[in-house]
């Protein structure tokens, strides 16, 4: 298949997934939350959404991949048209996560792009509707099929992406270590607040804080707020999110973390389903959001770069930080566009030179 022609099955599905409600699909996400209570049915329509929209319009599609000059719209660059396994292709393992629903697809959109063939090892709390979408894009075109193989255990790959906890990744790296790979461990989003943020803004925050339960790597999971910072009107809006308590395994995470809190009389301040603490680190546990002071931003940014290899991106006011980090506005952590790679590493690029 030529790049064209992949693209083409791409735009097919996405008008299928913006299509009449596929009753299938709709199974298979009900089957999903049987299985991982966290994936919500409303959150893996978000999830399904915002991929249709945001990785599979023709018009993103188009603008992504122009900036690597492999579509011959302009006559210049390199065309990469592979089948699998073809002249200048690869096999390139892919181990997914599962933190929140179909959170791997863009790795396998990038390997279709490049032209590679791309092994696949699901994640068990993911693992139903991610093989429909790849027959989907078979149905457009039968030859797709033979670009994704989903496996139990990689094998016979060529190059790796992996995306897991640090722990994991110590075993990534060493047991990947003779093939080029992308080794993802875990990164947060964190949220620099002036104290000047509207009622808006802070709800916008709140769906940064509060989207996936809080569990994907651009959920914001530390404040920065300035010395003196009134927490008060933050909580207040925050406590709109208090359905989550009728969440059995957010009250049960909620439920434990605050005995603990409790217990370790550490000072915290409460709001709906929410405990927000003062501390260092910056990944923060379920039902819980730590912050920090800042005594000025210039300390801050110093901070913050310091810390770039835990920071997946910072959430603040436009051009409020001249910071050396994904910086986005309030309520747009968890819409990421083409472009926006994990940990900031260029992964198109990573297996566009495997062809050369």
């Amino acid at each position: 298949m030529t790049l064209q022609e992949r693209l083409s099955t791409l735009h097919q599905l996405a008008a299928h997934l913006t299509g009449p409600e596929d009753e299938f699909l709709t199974a298979l996400q009900k089957r999903t939350l049987f299985n991982n209570a966290w994936f919500t049915l409303e959150n893996q329509q978000a999830s399904v959404k915002a991929i249709a929209e945001e990785f599979l319009s023709e018009e993103k599609l188009n603008n992504w991949l122009n900036g690597y000059k492999i579509i011959p719209i302009a006559g210049e660059g390199f065309v990469p048209q592979p089948g699998p396994n073809g002249e200048g292709s690869k096999t390139v393992g892919l181990v997914l996560a599962g933190n929140i629903p179909l959170v791997g697809f863009h790795d396998i959109l990038c390997v279709y792009v490049a032209g590679h063939k791309a092994q696949i090892k699901l994640s068990s709390k993911d693992e139903y509707v991610l093989p429909y979408l790849i027959k989907l894009l078979a149905q457009s075109d039968e030859r797709a099929t033979g670009y994704f193989d989903i496996v139990d255990n990689l094998g016979g790959y060529d190059a790796v992406i992996a995306t897991g906890s640090n722990n994991s990744a110590r075993y990534f790296e060493t047991y990947f270590a003779k093939v080029p790979h992308i080794i993802r461990k875990n990164r947060n989003a964190v949220a620099v607040l002036s104290g000047e943020e509207t009622e808006e803004q802070m709800r916008a925050l709140g769906n940064d804080v509060f989207q996936y339960f809080g569990l994907g790597c651009r959920n914001v999971s530390k404040l920065y707020v300035p010395e003196g910072y009134d927490f008060d009107p933050l909580l207040h809006v925050f406590h709109e999110w208090k359905n989550l308590q009728n969440h059995t395994k957010w009250k049960n995470n909620f439920d434990y973390n605050y005995a603990l809190t409790t217990l370790n009389k550490e000072s915290f301040h409460l709001t709906g389903p929410l405990m927000v603490l003062e501390a260092e680190a910056i990944p923060s546990r379920i039902g819980t959001l730590h912050f920090e002071y800042y005594p000025d931003v210039a300390a801050l940014v110093t901070k913050l770069e310091e810390q770039r290899d835990e920071i997946q991106l910072v959430v603040t006011f436009p051009d409020f930080l001249n910071v050396d980090l994904p910086v986005f506005s309030y309520g747009q952590a968890q819409q990421p566009a083409l472009a926006d790679y994990a940990d900031g590493v260029d992964t198109l690029a990573f297996l566009l030179g495997l062809l050369a």
